[in-house]
């Protein structure tokens, strides 16, 4: 059943891609004359993550999360002394003392880990806040991009399999995301 699937995928695929070349150019109109379809290929995720704004807002959340990386750097050093301590006093503390270190080091990994966790989260949440507000603003400067130089498709070009030096805007519409915010 899967390779059916499979089979079944790379026959459209195949087909997708031999009926792009077509699907690129408009039919002829009435009167004769014929027109193509203006294509242009941006690499939409290099475009967004190369802004002015995206890497301000990168350098502000690594900022804002550098106290509490720093906070776990700590702890993890801590951690570290508490595993030395244990090793170089093994046999010289009572049961009760080497207990009592090994309960320490695992309340310390615990809350690391805590720490850790809870720092990725917020670090992800506010990146991904990011990403999209500067996603959305790159998607209406496309539009308009498109109405000004006429064009009627911009690809992204992670979906191009070959992409055509002369239509890649990526530079193009980073320097102009750069002027407009």
């Amino acid at each position: 059943m899967r390779s059916f699937v499979l089979s079944a995928v790379a026959v459209c695929a195949a087909g997708l891609i031999s009926l792009s070349p077509a699907m690129a150019q408009t039919p002829a109109p009435a009167t004769g004359g014929s027109t193509q379809t203006k294509v242009a290929v941006i690499n939409f995720q290099n475009a967004v993550l190369s802004t002015g704004e995206m890497q301000k807002a990168l350098k502000e959340i690594q900022a804002k999360y550098k106290p509490r990386q720093d906070a776990i750097q700590k702890g993890q050093q801590e951690l570290s002394d508490i595993q030395t301590q244990l090793n170089a006093s093994q046999g010289k503390l009572s049961q009760a003392g080497e207990a009592d270190l090994q309960a320490r080091g695992q309340r310390k990994q615990t809350q690391l880990q805590r720490l850790n966790d809870d720092l990725t989260s917020d670090f992800e949440a506010d990146r991904d806040e990011a990403v999209r507000k500067a996603s959305t603003r790159m998607q209406e400067l496309l539009k308009k991009i498109a109405e000004e130089k006429g064009l009627d498709l911009i690809v992204d070009s992670a979906a191009a399999p070959f992409v055509k030096p002369g239509i890649e805007i990526t530079d193009q519409v980073v320097a102009a995301y750069n002027k407009a915010y």
